[in-house]
Order: C-alpha cells, then sequence, then structure tokens
C-alpha cells in the first residue's frame, strides 16, 4: 500500500492544491497573531516600572487634587513625590497645530527620579523649557530649541523645547514633558494613574506621610504595584490576541468545510479506484490507512509551510511597523513555542478532521460500489429528511433566542441564537441552496438560453457538496455583513451623540470681548463653511471663578442653525448650563450659585454641559438682564467636508490667540472617534476577507475537480454542438449561480444578525439607534462575490474547452 499511497500523492497532487492553500492561510494566522500580540505586549510591559525607580510607595489613582497636594507636601518637608499621567492640551508652532489633543505629562523636577532617557539636548532646568519625547518631534518635526504653544487661550503656556527625550515605558509616555511648576495649571484637567512618594525609604513612613495629607489614599508597595500593571497589560493584550484569534478559528472553520468538500469529491472520483483495489487483495483496513496517511501527508506539509509562513510573515510585520510608524512602539516579535506546536497541531487536526467523514464512506465501499449508482447525494433519504427536520427546528430555536436576546439585552443569548440560527440553515443547506439556485436558474436560461440552464442544472446536481461549496462562502459573508451593516449602525448612532456632545465644530471665546472684526476673519478662513457671533460678557461665578456667560443667538432660525450639528441644551430662565470641565468638588450640578456681571447679579441653578465652548450657557433673557448691551463673546464655526481638525484649528488659533480667545476643537473630537471606526471596521472586515478568499479558493477547487469528474459529459455535450465559449460559459455562469446565492443568504442573515445586535447591545447604550443599512457596501460584497465566483471558473473552464469531444468521450 505504501506504493499506491505515493501513487496517490503524485497523481492527485493539483487537486489538494487548494485544500494545502486554505490549511496553510489558517495556520499562517494563528502564527502572525502570535507574532504581533507579543510584539505589542513586549512593547507595553517595556520598563514598566522604571517611572516608580527610587520610590518608597504607590499611590493608585490618586485624584488630580489629591495629587496635587501630596507633590506640595512632598516639597515642604523634604520627601519627593511625582505625578504619572497626563493632561489633553493642544500643541502648536508658529500658529500652526501639530497636534490638537496631544498627551502632557511631567518630568521630574529631581535629576535622579527621571525616567525619560535624553536623546538630544537637555532636562528643562525651570519653567517655560519643556522636552518632547522623540517619536512624538518626528512627527511634528520638533526639534531643540523650538518654541511650542501647550493649550489656548488663557490659559495657554509658551515653551522652548531643550531637549528631545525617549521613555523606557510605553505604558507611562507623553508627547511633551512640563516640571510640575507648569503643569499645574492643568490640575483640573489631570488624569493622574499614580503617583510615586520617596522620602525616607520606609513604607510604613512613607504611608504615614500620605496618610496626613489624603487619609483615603490607595497607597501600596512598589513592587506590588508594579505586578498588578503588568498583569493589566498582558490581559489587556491577551483579550486583543483571542478577539483576532477568533477570526482564525472562524478562518480555519471555512478552511475544514473546503477541505472536507475537496476530500469527499476526490474520494467520490476515486470509488473505483477503491473498489479495484479491494478486488485485488487490498482489505477494508488497508484502504481506509491509505487514506488516512494521505490526509496526515497533506497535513504536515500544510502546518510546517504554515508555522514558516507566518513567523516570516509576523516578523516582517513587526519589523515594518516598527520602521515606518516609530510612535506604535512595538516590542520585538517573541512567538512561544507552544504556539508554534499547537498551530502545526491545528493544522493537522483540522486536515485529519476534514477528512474524516469521506474516510468512513471509504469504508463501506465494496468492490461492487463503482457497478451501482450512487445515491448518496440524495436529501429525499431518511437521513437527509431527519437533517431538515432538526434544521427547522435550530432555526426556530435560535429565532427565539435571537428575540429572548434582544428583549433582555443580553450578549451571551444573542451570541446563542446567532450560532443556533447559523447552524440551522447550514443544516438545511441541501435544500435550501439548491431551491435557490433553481429559481436563479431560471434568470440566467432567459439570459444565456440553454447554457444557463446546463449551469444550473449542474450546480444542483449534488446537493450536498453544492451546499457543503456554499457554506463556506455563507460564513464569511455572513460575517461580513454583519459587520457592516453593525458598524453603519453604529457609526450613524455615535455621530448622533456626538452631534449632541459637540454641537459646535470650532467653538472661539474670548476672557474679553472680542473685537467686531474676528467674526468676519474667522469666518474668511479657508475650510470655515460658517461662522456666527455670540452674544455674552465676562462673569463671575460664584465658586468657579471667572467664566464667561453666553447665550444662543436671538436670530438662531438663520443664524446659528446652519452652524450647529445638533440642538443646544434648553436653558431655562433660572439656569446656567456650565461645561462638565470647569465643575469640580465646590460646584455640582443642582447647586444654585450667583452670577455676576458687573454690578449686576441673578441667582442660577446649574447645569452641565458641554460643546459650545469654554463658557456657560444662560438664556437669552438671563444675559439681558445680567448685561444689557452684551456684546461678541464668542464664535462659533462649522467645518467644511473634509476639512482638516489640525490645519484648520491652527488657522482659527492665529487669529484668536492674539485676542486672547481659547478654542474648543469639537471637529477634531468628532473625527477622532470617526478614525477608531474606520481602523475597527478596516480590520474586522481584512480579518473576515481571509475567510472570504479561502472559500473562494473551495469554490474554484469545487468547481476544477467537478471538471475533471464531468470530463466525458463535457465531451458530449461538445460533440451535440456546444461550443467552446458555451462551456466557458456554462461553468462560469455555474461558479456566479453558487457565489451569488451563497451571498445572497449570508447578506440576509447577516443583515438579521445585526439587527438582533442593535437592539440588544447598540439602542441600551445609545438613545436613538437604529439599524442602517450600508447598501453602497452591501451591493459591492454581492458585486464582488459574483465577480470572484466568475474568476473561480476561469482556469475550470479554460481546461473543459480544451479537451476535443473524442478525447473527452475516451476518459474513464
Amino acid at each position: 500500500m505504501r506504493t499506491v499511497l505515493l501513487a496517490s500523492l503524485r497523481t492527485h497532487t493539483r487537486r489538494y492544491g487548494a485544500a494545502l492553500l486554505a490549511i496553510v492561510v489558517g495556520v499562517v494566522f494563528i502564527v502572525v497573531t502570535a507574532a504581533l500580540s507579543s510584539s505589542v505586549r513586549n512593547g507595553l510591559s517595556a520598563g514598566i516600572g522604571e517611572p516608580y525607580a527610587g520610590a518608597d510607595a504607590v499611590v493608585d489613582d490618586p485624584s488630580p487634587e489629591d495629587a496635587a497636594r501630596l507633590i506640595d507636601a512632598a516639597a515642604k518637608s523634604g520627601a519627593d513625590a511625582w505625578m504619572i499621567g497626563w493632561t489633553t492640551q493642544q500643541v502648536a508652532r508658529d500658529g500652526k497645530v501639530l497636534d490638537s489633543s496631544a498627551d502632557v505629562g511631567q518630568v521630574p523636577d529631581r535629576p535622579e527620579r527621571r525616567w525619560q532617557k535624553l536623546v538630544d539636548g537637555r532636562f528643562p532646568s525651570g519653567p517655560g523649557e519643556a522636552v518632547v519625547d522623540v517619536n512624538a518631534a518626528k512627527v511634528g518635526e520638533i526639534g531643540v530649541g523650538d518654541h511650542l504653544r501647550v493649550g489656548t487661550g488663557t490659559g495657554a503656556l509658551d515653551v522652548t523645547v531643550t531637549g528631545l527625550v525617549d521613555s523606557p515605558s510605553t505604558y507611562s509616555v507623553a508627547s511633551v514633558y512640563l516640571l510640575w511648576s507648569d503643569l499645574a495649571r492643568w490640575t483640573d484637567r489631570l488624569y493622574v494613574t499614580s503617583l510615586a512618594w520617596s522620602g525616607s525609604g520606609d513604607l510604613a513612613a512613607a504611608r504615614g506621610a500620605i496618610d496626613d495629607v489624603v487619609p483615603d489614599a490607595d497607597t501600596v508597595a512598589v513592587d506590588a504595584y508594579v505586578q498588578k500593571l503588568q498583569k493589566d497589560v498582558n490581559n489587556g493584550v491577551d483579550v486583543i490576541a483571542i478577539v483576532v484569534l477568533l477570526f482564525a478559528a472562524i478562518a480555519l472553520l471555512v478552511a475544514v468545510l473546503v477541505i472536507n468538500n475537496t476530500f469527499a469529491i476526490l474520494f467520490a472520483q476515486r470509488a473505483r479506484d477503491f473498489a479495484l483495489l479491494r478486488c485485488v487483495g487490498a482489505t477494508r483496513r488497508q484502504v481506509v490507512r491509505s487514506v488516512r496517511l494521505e490526509s496526515l501527508a497533506l497535513g504536515v506539509l500544510a502546518a510546517v509551510t504554515g508555522v514558516l509562513g507566518g513567523l516570516g510573515l509576523g516578523h516582517g510585520l513587526v519589523a515594518l511597523v516598527r520602521h515606518q510608524w516609530p510612535s506604535a512602539r512595538l516590542g520585538p516579535a517573541e512567538v512561544a513555542p507552544v504556539w508554534l506546536i499547537a498551530a502545526a497541531a491545528v493544522g493537522l487536526g483540522v486536515t485529519l478532521v476534514a477528512a474524516w467523514l469521506p474516510t468512513r464512506r471509504v469504508v463501506r465501499v465494496s468492490p461492487l460500489a463503482a457497478l451501482r449508482p450512487d445515491d448518496s447525494t440524495r436529501v429525499s433519504t431518511r437521513t437527509g429528511r431527519v437533517r431538515v427536520v432538526v434544521g427547522l427546528a435550530v432555526v426556530a430555536l435560535g429565532l427565539a433566542a435571537l428575540a429572548a436576546a434582544v428583549a433582555a439585552s443580553s450578549p451571551p443569548v444573542l451570541v446563542v441564537g446567532g450560532a443556533g440560527t447559523f447552524v440551522g440553515v447550514l443544516l438545511l443547506g441541501p435544500v435550501l441552496v439548491p431551491g435557490l439556485i433553481r429559481t436563479a436558474g431560471r434568470l440566467a436560461h432567459r439570459a444565456l438560453g440553454p447554457v444557463g440552464r446546463l449551469a444550473a442544472g449542474n450546480a444542483v446536481r449534488n446537493p450536498r457538496r453544492t451546499a457543503a461549496t456554499a457554506a463556506s462562502l455563507l460564513i464569511g459573508v455572513t460575517l461580513t455583513t454583519a459587520v457592516l451593516t453593525g458598524m453603519a449602525s453604529s457609526r450613524t448612532a455615535l455621530s448622533a451623540e456626538m452631534d449632541e456632545q459637540y454641537p459646535v465644530d470650532l467653538a472661539v471665546t474670548g476672557t474679553a470681548t472680542l473685537p467686531p472684526d474676528v467674526v468676519t476673519r474667522l469666518g474668511a478662513i479657508d475650510g470655515v463653511d460658517g461662522a456666527v457671533s455670540v452674544p455674552g460678557a465676562p462673569a463671575e461665578i460664584a465658586g468657579l471663578g471667572k467664566v464667561p456667560v453666553v447665550a444662543e443667538p436671538s436670530g438662531a432660525a438663520t443664524g446659528v442653525r446652519p452652524v450647529l450639528h445638533g440642538d443646544l441644551p434648553s436653558v431655562g430662565s433660572r439656569q446656567v448650563v456650565v461645561p462638565w470641565d470647569l465643575l469640580g468638588d465646590g460646584v455640582e450640578p443642582g447647586d444654585r450659585v450667583v452670577v455676576t456681571v458687573g454690578d449686576r447679579s441673578a441667582r442660577l441653578r446649574v447645569v452641565g454641559g458641554e460643546g459650545w465652548g469654554e463658557a456657560a450657557l444662560v438664556s437669552t433673557s438671563t444675559l439681558h438682564r445680567l448685561a444689557p448691551g452684551a456684546a461678541t463673546q464668542a464664535v462659533w464655526l462649522r467645518a467644511a467636508d473634509g476639512a482638516d481638525p489640525q490645519d484648520l484649528a491652527g488657522s482659527v488659533e492665529a487669529i484668536g490667540s492674539p485676542v486672547g480667545a481659547g478654542l474648543q476643537n469639537g471637529l477634531a473630537r468628532r473625527s477622532y472617534v470617526d478614525v477608531q471606526l474606520d481602523v475597527v471596521t478596516g480590520g474586522v472586515v481584512g480579518l473576515l476577507g481571509i475567510a472570504v478568499v479561502i472559500a473562494l479558493v473551495g469554490i474554484a477547487n469545487t468547481l476544477g475537480l467537478s471538471v475533471l469528474e464531468r470530463g466525458r459529459e463535457h465531451a458530449l455535450l461538445r460533440a451535440l454542438g456546444l461550443t467552446r465559449r458555451q462551456v466557458r460559459r456554462m461553468l462560469a455562469a455555474e461558479a456566479v449561480l453558487l457565489a451569488v446565492v451563497a451571498t445572497l443568504v449570508g447578506t440576509t442573515l447577516g443583515v438579521l444578525f445585526a439587527w438582533a445586535g442593535v437592539r440588544a447591545l447598540v439602542e441600551p447604550a445609545v438613545d436613538g439607534a437604529h439599524v442602517v443599512l450600508p447598501w453602497g457596501q452591501l451591493a459591492l460584497v454581492v458585486a464582488t462575490s459574483a465577480l470572484a465566483g466568475l474568476l473561480a471558473a476561469v482556469v475550470p473552464s479554460r481546461r473543459a474547452a480544451k479537451v476535443t469531444p473524442a478525447a473527452g468521450l475516451a476518459l474513464e
């Protein structure tokens, strides 16, 4: 049987090609995932304990105010304390915004406490000096000696870059580092992860000194805190790896279907060979062993090729990202042997599992099997009827679970319902898919004539094979459609929420009354689609200090509405809406405060809000009582479609900064959300695209093997008058029918799953969310699948058309 095995592998090498490619792609996916995740983990965890070197204790997650008090107390007592955290501020140079939301952190005052590594220049020696992260400097083309403006309005800080630094701790990196004397001005806008305390060198003494200042502080040992950070980072990366591996599992599932279909066709074609082997003395066990050894050889080759290819591709991708995008801060890729062994085992196991069912049929082959007609493809048998009943029951249960998930907003029930519905559809595949192909075949018959009719008949001749081939494409299309529809719905819902949170693209707010010509100058900026003057006046709010008050312009119908994305809060005559950033421990929503403008004052109830700049919002009547002669206090701008947030902010800042006006860039925050959604959508669709590619390889493989199987049939059709072009058109129509039907079923299921997901997950979190169908993208999915099916038929159809009728009829 060894000779038979080797001869079989040589004879059917081309037929195994697609199955080998499918499983190699799946194995490569796993190894590349391991390489990328290890690189991210190494990058995040590198130097994670460096910021705490020399500390006696760490305060975990203090409030910004507590951190400021501890730093001041340490300086007075002779100890040392430094904050690990950042504030997000705009950074500009010469009136041009380099980064609208740069992270600004602290560089410790004492040289021995600085964890940043100096690359060029020197560290700050006093206020008004800063060091810049070397990667941020590359992006912004910042050099030593440059003058930067950090922040906007009267709170802006002009600094000189004295050096470039590199942070050994990606977990604590910032774009710009300032001394605490400069950074303290943004205490109310700081996000503090921890604070390091260094005193006498004793943990107990440090805890006592900290408790004296902040009694409820969460003080922990340095080693314990670093271990906690390490665990948090690794868990976060592992979650990402698990998500990516989920898509790898989907790709492998598709590969199983493809390979199973390939083996089923191969073994069906070789039924006569198996029977003849039995006739010449081969036992049933020997035949089965030969078949399984073929599968094992294919699996070993696929596993080795996939592991080597994955290692090369994984390390190559990491090296490319580290070279082209140094700000990504990836570490070296280190794929553990356990990952390689697991990937190889999965590749080998998938191949053996995919060949298991066809191997069972081989066991039942008798020497006379080749002389009998094969009815194993019929679905009208008892087994087929049971399959249909079970499929209908599973679909019903899955739909019921989806309905329950929508009613209860339960993600686990949603997953169970979606999986159950999909499995039920797969069980119904041998009935559902051929039925839809017959329906579509009528259209093909009208368009192509007898050729279309033959194509539809050939596509459904073997219902189980047709269903298995369609299932591989069905999985990828269903998930892709669900993701596209879900992301489109989420994007629409988030866009509506962003319209509510940031109704103004750019808000220029003055601490004093703005000059009359500012509106005209800002409106003339390239990229500004509209500008409106907002009346207001400088004011004093008890507990908050100096905060301008503004009111929605009175000509709202013709003035401010075209500038706004959404509605401003409805302000009562006894209310003042204060931006959330300005509210603190002293003033909370619901409090009554005295608002004073000049010699006039009013007692108003505080309401929280955001999105119109650094000013409090009052009603028009209230503003008239407080400031009867209110002038331009702010200017609201709407950006033109496609305007760059940072370039536009730089142009606006160049006009607003000289007159003491601050800028709130809502456009940048909206754009950031859009970019994140684009990245997620692109990444998920790209991952699912691998499964679709494997599925299309399966269609090409199935069609190619069926061409070999129907060689005599094609020759007979040629002999009866069918031209070579008609044969090619017939096979192309067969592939397109199969791809389009699978795509339409997958699109329907994907939209159903997306609807359930939006109802169960998005609607409870975002008010007004609803399903949005991305018609253009869905049409592109259908068109791409049809085109791919057509391309998949090119090689098999050319091969079939080349065979002459006489040669084809002579085939065994």
